[in-house]
């Protein structure tokens, strides 16, 4: 009988039975025959392989034979399990999921740049999901009981990020004399990396989470709609278009998706739907979505983005309502820049969301945090792809102590929630008559003159609010302007650059002078050379 919880073969052979096969045709039947043998959980690894597709193409490089001795040799261990030698000593490492992943990802890649083309997602170095996993785990280590924890994530790729906070957490529990059970779950689209994430599962005998591992796209076909979980990490594709799943989902405009369109600050349907050429907010707002309320650790999120996610989108548009609902919330702890070139397949500036439902009662409540990490980075001895540095153990624990402290620095800025916020109000000034008099309509309005309308971005911490600014900075100049209040909206934009750009120290003037009278010395004395 077939369960969920393992595995099994039930044909006549073993792969090892294989490698004694001389006609080619003979072993492509039998190993045919070998993959029709196992389990249906396995039979859905190899279809989202498409791996029957690759048979033909062996046999026809007669290679069918070699692969499958590399497969059962000795001297490989493609286990998740190490190879002890009679003595108990390790004699071949295990093969983990997260390096299987960079494995796979390094595949993908070189492949991608024969065919010059751009992979689009971003497998995460172990480096960088260590450093997340410790961001979710370490602030709440004493309050792990014995007890059960969800892990999620929404884009899990091969499940390299669930696997490392697995073993994060369980490490964590175990300092401490906890003892917890661990449920995995996750969603990934490509079929591919799903297969690497079930099968990773299956040999290392968690055949049971193997059914928390959806197959599909999270935004449009979300797996675990009326699930929560503890703790979740993602690394949601990003500048990549969503469009696809938007028609799936009614249309831009007729998305009533919860997760992403609801009732905030007042304002039915208040929607939180980017532009269709980059949905990685939506993910951030799907794990939002699904944090715990009523527990006492509340959910903790842990997400990579790029610099879109800080300040695309004006204010009243998706991505701003976004940033606007999360920070409104209290939800944002802290926003941690990274160096440049720390993922495979792409060398640009990246940043950790972490977000927590806990703030309340803390020194964090009304607060965010600004790490700027970018000069905390170790040069690799060879690039992998575009990665050429990493984060280190010591580097990280540098990063996790700016985190825990929470004390302003060089490296770190701690802000009120309101200093992103700002008010974008329309500034209007009459239209004048012949003789300088404002015209007014049938009502007795104002008449507006299109060609001098302004607008204004005020800041929500501004004293006095939208009238003191007005007040002081607009009437003095334009005494006639008045504010159209039912066009104000309220934006929300982060800006790294703004609280931690260092500008180029100037060289002092007697230096400068001093090279120029070195320059005009030696232009003589060269001239001098050339006239004799």
């Amino acid at each position: 009988m077939q369960q969920s919880s393992f595995f099994c073969n039930g044909s006549e052979f073993r792969l090892r039975d294989l490698t004694s096969r001389v006609s080619q045709q003979k072993l492509k039947a039998d190993f045919i025959a070998y993959l029709d043998g196992f389990s249906p959980n396995v039979q859905e690894i190899l279809s989202k392989f498409k791996f029957r597709n690759q048979i033909d193409t062996m046999v026809d490089a007669d290679i069918l034979g070699a692969v499958i001795e590399k497969f059962v040799s000795p001297t490989i261990n493609l286990a998740p399990f190490p190879v002890l030698d009679d003595n108990g000593r390790i004699r071949m490492p295990a093969l983990d999921n997260h390096t299987m992943g960079t494995i796979f990802e390094e595949l993908i890649r070189r492949f991608n740049e024969e065919n010059n083309e751009e992979a689009g997602e971003h497998f995460t170095p172990r480096d960088v999901v260590e450093l997340m996993a410790d961001l979710i785990f370490l602030p709440v280590a004493d309050q792990i009981k014995d007890s059960t924890y969800s892990v999620y994530d929404g884009a899990s790729g091969t499940g390299g990020m669930l696997t490392v906070s697995q073993d994060r957490l369980q490490e964590l529990a175990q300092r401490n004399n906890r003892t917890v059970s661990i449920h995995l779950f996750g969603q990934e689209i490509n079929p591919e990396t799903y297969a690497i994430t079930k099968a990773d599962m299956l040999l290392k005998g968690e055949g049971a989470e193997v059914d928390n591992i959806a197959y599909g796209s999270t935004l449009a076909s979300d797996g675990f709609p009326s699930r929560q979980f503890d703790f979740m990490l993602s690394n949601p594709p990003y500048g990549k278009s969503w469009k696809n799943d938007a028609e799936k989902m009614g249309g831009k405009k007729g998305i009533q998706d919860p997760r992403f369109v609801n009732n905030f600050a007042g304002i039915s349907d208040f929607s939180m739907i980017p532009r269709t050429s980059d949905g990685q907010l939506l993910f951030l707002l799907n794990n939002a979505s699904k944090m715990k309320e009523t527990t006492e650790l509340g959910s903790r999120i842990a997400e990579v983005h790029n610099g879109s996610s800080l300040f695309t989108g004006d204010a009243g548009q998706g991505e701003s309502n976004a940033r606007r609902y999360l920070i409104e919330r209290d939800l944002v702890e802290a926003i941690i820049s990274l160096p440049e070139n720390m993922f495979y397949n792409t060398g640009i500036g990246t940043y950790i969301w972490v977000l927590s439902n806990r703030k309340a009662g803390t020194p964090r409540e009304g607060k965010i945090q600004l790490i700027d990490a970018t000069n905390m980075k170790s040069p690799l001895r060879k690039n992998l792809g575009k990665k050429n540095c990493e984060i280190n153990s010591t580097i990280r624990h540098k990063i996790l102590e700016l985190f825990l402290d929470f004390k302003e620095n060089e490296y770190c800025k701690i802000f009120d929630n309101s200093a992103f916020g700002f008010y974008k109000v329309v500034v209007l000034r009459p239209q004048l008559d012949d003789s300088g008099k404002p015209l007014h309509d049938k009502r007795g309005k104002l008449i507006a003159n299109k060609d001098l309308t302004d607008t204004e971005q005020i800041p929500l911490d501004y004293e006095g609010g939208i009238d003191a600014f007005i007040s002081k900075e607009v009437l003095p100049y334009a005494p006639d302007a008045w504010v159209d209040e039912k066009q104000t909206k309220i934006g929300y934009e982060i800006s790294f650059t703004k609280h931690f750009y260092k500008p180029v120290q100037l060289r002092e003037l007697s230096e400068i002078v001093a090279d120029i009278r070195a320059l005009e010395v030696e232009t003589d004395g060269l001239l001098g050379e050339v006239l004799g």
